[in-house]
Parts: structure tokens; C-alpha cells; sequence
């Protein structure tokens, strides 16, 4: 019943337009005043690019909407209602209507997944509150919050009630509030008002559970809260998640679902850009080539947060600085002043291992991994290793070999040129 009330589920290309967001752009705005362009540059962070990614979390928030709102007004949930006003009369009730609908979406901090939660909750959501007449009942489709940063319990059922106040209009946070309730008597009350006006419900930070003590506290709330309402909940968060919900499988139960990396240098990657270049706020603009898209992905990562930062930063300096030209000096100094804190997180391909601690360590040089399992030294290694030979020796075996000294020089050190 409540179901047939929800707008119909998009899929294809009629998804993929209704979920992207491009702001317009005239490109007349490059003849404007200093103020005027470096007000309409934030645009370029209003811009949202679907891709598969956005797809399939749009199905699965709605799926999950659906499977919550066919459980409403049934007999189960009548009964449901009954055992929670026990837990609110703080006496003990039973879970009826049950279910395991959690699920994970998981991804890299900045690819995207939040922003794409976002869109599809508000593609989803055409109505703020579904309206049943028959029986008389208000229904809050989708209701977002985020996990405490320490992961109380109390604190996020209270965030819940505050939340649903605020769609509906109604006092429950409040009331709880002013009846000094226990988490257990919460639990039951964030249970019935989640059974009656609660559709899907989504925490976000979720890896906030990983350093914390109360972790598995509030994970375990939160399938009690599945039971007793029997409502889909969706948790969002960072891989650091994982090995949280890896170990013990009643937690990696609750923890299925979707999981993201950063962009590959795909077509996906390269059509971004393209979409991203035609905002450009410099008198002077500047063409996008294989050559310029290949300098972007090695210094974003895939990342596209980070990518859409590189392009907004750039013009931002060039305007600033009244160089007023979008070009690869832009792009460095954007990348050198401004980034200089995600340097080490955005070698793509690469990541850092952890360095062994204790006393037996024989080697203190760093090592590198990349994807495909292949580990290098790097820099401060091969330096380590340059060290066996002199200066003036590497330059004795150039003059006999005749060859350049630069390339010598690079065989055994970290070499940086600098245009002078």
C-alpha cells in the first residue's frame, strides 16, 4: 500500500540525466570583473557527474525504501507496535517484524559516494513526508544522520528523534528530553516512531565505529533497531571500516553491500574532465589533451574530490596573482601551495606500508607498494643504497663512458630539474 505511493524507480539514461547537476555556464563571464568570475568559479563544486557508481546506489537506497515500506501496516507490524510500547514502559519486548536489511556503501574518502547518497535521497524523495489517509499515518522517506564521533549510543538514537522532528514537525526529541529516558527505553522509542514514520534510514561516518570502544554497541543497537521497526538502514563510511565489520560474522552480516576505489585512467575518468573543462573563468583558457588529462590523474589520484579542487584552485591562483591564464604553471602551483598535505596520499598506484617497529629492524628505508603487488624502494631507499658510492666517482665514470652526468646522477639519486 504505502509502496504504490513512492515515484517510480528511473533506470538507463532517463537515470542518468535526472541525477546529474550542471550549473550554468556562459562563457561570456571570462570578460567579468575580477569579483564576478571568482564568484561564479565556486559553480565548478556544484557540479555532480553520474556514473555507474551513482547507478547502482541509487537502486540500492530505493530497493531498500521499497522493502521498508512494504513491512508497514501489516499484521506483523501491528504486533510490533505492541511489544515496542514495552521496551518504552522500559519492560522487555521481543523483536516480530525482524528482517536483515542493512547494507554498506563503502568507498575512499572523496571519490564521491556521500554526494551520490545525497542525489539519489533527493531523486527518490519527490515528497518530503508520504501521506497515507487510510489509516491516517506520515512517513519520512529517507532520514539521514551521522555517526557520533564517538560512537555513543544514547547520542544517536537522540539524533534520530531530532531528525524525524524535523521532517514532521513533531516533539519527540523533545519528549525524550524532558522523561530523562535510558537507552533502553529509546531503543524502544526510536523503534516505534522508525516502524510508524521511518522509511530507510541512512548513517553516514559510520567508520567512526572503528576507533572507538563503543563500536559494536552501537552496531548492535542499530540491529536491534532492525529488528524491532523493521526498516532498511544503509551505513556510509571509509574503508578503515572494514576490518571492524571482518571481525565477527554477526557484524560482517550487517556489513554487506557496496564498495568503491578511486577512478581508474578510463574513459570514465577522461569524460569527467572533459565536462569539469568547460568551466573555465581565466581570460585565457586552456585545451584539454591526453597529455594534460594524464598530468591530472597522476596528481589527483582518481580521485575526483581532489581533481575538481585541482581545476577551482588553478583558476583561483592565475585570477588572483593576475597571471589570469589557465595553463600547467596554474596546475603546479595549485597542486605545490595548496595540496601540499595530500602529497603523500595521492601517488596514484602506490601506497605506503606501514614501517616495522622494535628493536631486530635491519632495514630503514621506506617501501612502496603498488596495485598490482610489485613493491619498489623509494626514494629515501634508493638513497640509502646511492650511498655505497661518492660523488666524485659517479662523475669519474661519466667522463670514462661518456655520458651525461644527469643521467648518471638520476641512476643513483633522486633528481629533481628546475627551470631557471
Amino acid at each position: 500500500m504505502y509502496e504504490r505511493l513512492m515515484p517510480e524507480m528511473k533506470t538507463g539514461q532517463e537515470l542518468m540525466e535526472a541525477l546529474g547537476r550542471y550549473p550554468a555556464y556562459d562563457a561570456g563571464i571570462r570578460e567579468g570583473t575580477v569579483t564576478e568570475r571568482l564568484t561564479a568559479l565556486s559553480d565548478i563544486y556544484d557540479v555532480y557527474i553520474p556514473s555507474q557508481m551513482s547507478s547502482e546506489i541509487y537502486h540500492k537506497l530505493y530497493l531498500g525504501l521499497m522493502r521498508s515500506l512494504q513491512k508497514k501496516g501489516t499484521l506483523q507490524a501491528v504486533r510490533q507496535q505492541y511489544e515496542n510500547g514495552k521496551g518504552i514502559r522500559n519492560e522487555r519486548g521481543n523483536g516480530i517484524i525482524g528482517g536483515s536489511d542493512s547494507f554498506t556503501i563503502i568507498g575512499a574518502s572523496g571519490i564521491g559516494k556521500s554526494s551520490a547518497v545525497f542525489r539519489a535521497v533527493g531523486l527518490i524523495m519527490e515528497k518530503e513526508v508520504i501521506e497515507v489517509k487510510e489509516p491516517y499515518c506520515r512517513i519520512a522517506p529517507c532520514v539521514v544522520v551521522q555517526c557520533p564521533f564517538d560512537s555513543s549510543v544514547k547520542g544517536l538514537l537522540l539524533e534520530i528523534l531530532r531528525k524525524v522532528d524535523e521532517v514532521l514537525d513533531s516533539k519527540y526529541y523533545s519528549n525524550a528530553l524532558r522523561a530523562r529516558a535510558t537507552t533502553d527505553m529509546l531503543i524502544g522509542s526510536v523503534s516505534q516512531v522508525a516502524l510508524n514514520h521511518i522509511g530507510l534510514l541512512i548513517v553516514d561516518e559510520i567508520q567512526n565505529v572503528a576507533n572507538s570502544r563503543n563500536g559494536k554497541a552501537l552496531v548492535g543497537m542499530l540491529t536491534q533497531l532492525i529488528n524491532n521497526s523493521g526498516i532498511s538502514i544503509c551505513m556510509v563510511g571509509t574503508p578503515e571500516s572494514i576490518p571492524f565489520f571482518e571481525q565477527a560474522m554477526q557484524l560482517a552480516r550487517r556489513s554487506l553491500g557496496l564498495q568503491y576505489q578511486a577512478m581508474g585512467f578510463d574513459e570514465g575518468f577522461c569524460r569527467i574532465c572533459r565536462l569539469l573543462f568547460r568551466y573555465q573563468y581565466t581570460r585565457q583558457g586552456m585545451e584539454l589533451t591526453d597529455a594534460v588529462m594524464g598530468w591530472l590523474y597522476e596528481h589527483c589520484g582518481g580521485n575526483i574530490s581532489v581533481l575538481v579542487s585541482l581545476l577551482h584552485d588553478a583558476q583561483e591562483i592565475a585570477i588572483l596573482e593576475g597571471r589570469d591564464v589557465l595553463d600547467m604553471e596554474a596546475f603546479e602551483d595549485a597542486y605545490k601551495k595548496r595540496m601540499s598535505m595530500l602529497h603523500d596520499y595521492l601517488e596514484p598506484g602506490i601506497k605506503r606500508k606501514k614501517q616495522c617497529s622494535g628493536r631486530g629492524r635491519k632495514d630503514t628505508s621506506r617501501i612502496l607498494e603498488s596495485r598490482d603487488g610489485q613493491d619498489m624502494i623509494s626514494e629515501s631507499g634508493r638513497n640509502h643504497v646511492a650511498e655505497r658510492k661518492h660523488l666524485p666517482q659517479l662523475v669519474m665514470e661519466a667522463k670514462e663512458n661518456n655520458r651525461d652526468i644527469v643521467e648518471v646522477l638520476r641512476e643513483n639519486f633522486s633528481v629533481e630539474e628546475v627551470a631557471v
